[in-house]
Order: C-alpha cells, then structure tokens, then sequence
C-alpha cells in the first residue's frame, strides 16, 4: 500500500451497485478541516475555546469531515496564553516574535493550514465553535463562504453600540454589492481552501473581516450565512469602537472601489445630477411667473445647482471609466454594475457619444438664440439664466463624449487583452 499526501491508496473492495455515492461519501470523509485562532494576551480564554474546538470533532465526523487540524496562532502576546497552548499536544502553536495584529495572525494560520476547508474563531469564547459541523455541512452543500452570523442569531450578548454599527456596516456592503447580507465583520467563518487567493490582499488589523465579506461578493463567490449566537467575551477588549469603525468603514468602501467604481462614484453622481434637476426645475418654474431677480437664497441655490450638475456628471462617467480599468486590470471576471441589476437593454455608456452630442447642440441653440434675442434689445436680466443654462448642457455634453470616447478605447484594449463581451458587458452601466 502507498501513502501519498496522508491518504492510503491500495486494493480496494469490491464496490457495490451505489459506487458513485459511496465513493463521493468516501472523499468527504478524508477532508479536513483546519481552523485557526488568532490569540494575542488571551490567557483568560484560550484553554476554554480549544477545548471546546477539540470536542466538535465526532459531530465533524458525522457531517462528513475526517479530521480536524487546530493551529493557535500567539500574535505575540505577553502572557501566558502560549504556556497554556502548549499543553495541548493535538493544537499546532505558531508564534509570533511581534504583535502583528487580528488580520496578519490570521494569514500566517492560513499559510500554515493543510485543510480542504479553512476556518477561524476569535479565541475571547464569543464565537460558538459547536457550529462548524453545521457550517461544513453549508460548505459540502457547495457554498464557497459560510459566514457565523452574529445578527440573525438567537442571541447576541455584544454590546448595543456594536451591533448597531455591526447592523450599518451590513447595509453598506448590501447595497454597495447589491446582495444581501446581515453580518459582514463577523469573525466565525468557514470557507474552501481554493477561494483563499481570489480573497488577497486582505488587511493585518480588524478590519480583516469585513474586507473578507466584501471582496468575496465582488468575486463572486457563493457565500451563505447560518444564524450562531454571540456571548459575552472573556477577558478585555481590544476593538476600539470610533478607531476600528472607521477602520471598518475604510476597508469596505475602498475594497469595493477596487472592484466596482461605478456603483460608489455613479450612485453619488446620480443623487447630484437628481438634486441639480429638483433646483433646477424650481428656478425654471420661477422664471416661467416672471422672477427674474433672485434673493440670496435663490442666488445660493443656484449655485449648488450647478455644482451637483457638472460634478454628478463628472463623477457617474469617472466611475464608469473606472469600472473599464478595473475590468482591464482583473484577470478573471468580477461582479460589476452600477444598478445591481440590468435596466437597459443596451449599455447606457454606448449611447453618451449622441446623449452628449445632444446636450452641446441644445446648449449651442440655446446660446444663439440668447444673443440674437440681446440684439433685439433684451436685457440681461431676461437672459442669464438661459445663458447659464446653456454653457451647462455645453460642459456637460463635452463630458459625456469625451468619456464615450475613453470608454471605447479601453474597451479595445480589454479585447486585445482577452477579455470576452461577457466580462466587458460588467464594466458597462446596466
């Protein structure tokens, strides 16, 4: 018989009618699950949380994982926390010479797992380690990603503050990766060890996680979510609410712009051109009865008018533009739309070069129309506000084109680099 990679292969029986299914049942069997537990002064918790790892292995069993793998990751702390680690002959202790934080504890775990599935925990006891049988089993089903989630659990002991902040930071990743989520900086997870590098680069501090979540919607992968309750930590804290929230904060939007511009840059434009259109319409409304002259208020409010108007526009085409670069520069397809779903039939960038060619003549007639109608006698007064509107419709047609024009010769060469229509058709406004 010949061992290769831990795994005997001999002489096998004679299989019977359901060979197929048995055989499959076999390969689960033989996969492994390695988790691991970034522990810096944690000497109040660390015997709890391994031992209560060490005993979820028979329930593994049961769903089909043949061994389990812990590594306690010391992220160099100053305590006892590595001496109680060392008592326990079946956990692997990795050491760190200096403090390198939540996130850089865990990649060095990462690095030195053998599972099939990789998996983490706080080491403070808030995360209940009896679900991972049920969140492998999520993970055989075919999920990629399964999140422990603190928000839709039974209980959950954290402080009211975070799971206020904990409940934003989820609508945030909702809506910027147009899927559906409730716990996006948990820190229970289970995922496939083939994900892992479509996951990188991840951060070293806490915002590990919520990164994590974000980059993995935007990569596609299949994430689901089981329900786990949260306890109250053993030992002190070291996230700091205002430092870590911003932290957070950061991690999410930055991670999506590398992915998906157009959904941050272009929903802000949108809103801007929106307002610009309501000030707008109001001063068009006025102008119509027969104001001509405007107090402070109105002069102000013009102003902000055409702020949102060039800038909205500005910012909706630089994020398309950008969503093209990010598409040239990814080497596999990754989820991008500026609506989450399609809503036109045709990409809406395909059609600037005429909805901007459209804009300047307008600006251009209305312009002309203005100076002939100053040649007649009127005055200023009468005048301006078209003045003022038709070097808008100007600036921002010239905006619309030059962008169509940008749009187009990226998109050429994303074709010379091997992109299909299909990975094209993402960076496109739907």
């Amino acid at each position: 018989m010949t061992v290769m990679g831990g795994v005997a292969y001999g002489k096998m029986p004679k299989a019977p009618q359901t060979a197929p299914e048995t055989a499959s049942m076999n390969e689960q069997k033989k996969m492994k699950l390695s988790v691991v537990i970034p522990a810096y002064n944690e000497e109040d918790g660390i015997a709890n949380i391994v031992e209560r790892v060490l005993s979820v292995r028979a329930a593994l069993k049961e769903k089909g994982i043949g061994e389990l793998e812990l590594i306690v990751v010391d992220d160099g702390s100053k305590d006892r926390t590595p001496e109680i680690v060392r008592s326990y002959p079946d956990v692997r202790l990795i050491q760190h010479a200096k403090n390198r934080n939540y996130g850089g504890a865990l990649k060095t775990g990462f690095h030195h797992a053998t599972g099939d599935l990789l998996a983490f925990l706080d080491a403070d006891g808030t995360y209940p380690p009896e679900y991972f049988p049920r969140m492998c089993e999520e993970a055989l089903k075919g999920a990629d990603m399964v999140v422990g989630s603190r928000m839709s659990g039974e209980k959950n002991e954290s402080p009211a503050v975070r799971q206020f902040g904990n409940f934003m930071f989820a609508q945030l990743v909702s809506l910027i990766g147009a899927s559906r989520v409730t716990d996006v900086a948990s820190g229970m997870r289970v995922f496939r060890r083939d994900v892992l590098a479509r996951l990188y680069p991840l951060p070293d501090g806490l915002n590990f996680t919520p990164a994590m979540s974000t980059r993995a919607m935007h990569e596609n992968i299949k994430l689901t979510e089981v329900p786990i309750p949260h306890s109250v930590r053993l030992g002190h804290s070291k996230l700091g609410v205002l430092r870590d929230g911003w932290r957070f904060l950061s991690a999410i939007v930055w991670t999506a712009l590398t992915y998906n511009p157009a959904r941050i840059l272009g929903g802000i434009g949108m809103v801007g051109v929106l307002l610009a259109l309501i000030v707008a319409g109001a001063l068009t409304v006025m102008r119509a009865n027969g104001v001509t002259v405007l107090g402070p208020l109105g002069v102000y409010g013009l102003h902000v008018a055409v702020v949102l108007a060039v800038a909205g526009v500005s910012l909706f085409t630089l994020g398309m533009t950008f969503n093209y670069l990010v598409s040239l520069f990814h080497q596999r397809t990754v989820r991008q739309s500026i609506f989450g779903r399609p809503v036109f039939s045709k990409p809406l960038d395909r059609e600037f070069w005429w909805i901007g060619g459209v804009g300047i003549l307008l600006g251009v007639v209305v312009s002309l129309i203005s100076l002939g109608l100053s040649f007649n006698g009127w005055s200023i007064d009468r005048l301006w506000f078209w003045l003022l509107g038709s070097a808008m419709l100007i600036v921002i047609g010239v905006q619309l084109v030059i962008s169509w024009f940008v749009m187009r010769t990226l998109e050429e060469l994303s074709q010379r680099a091997g992109k299909t229509e299909s990975d094209l058709q993402g960076s496109a406004i739907k």
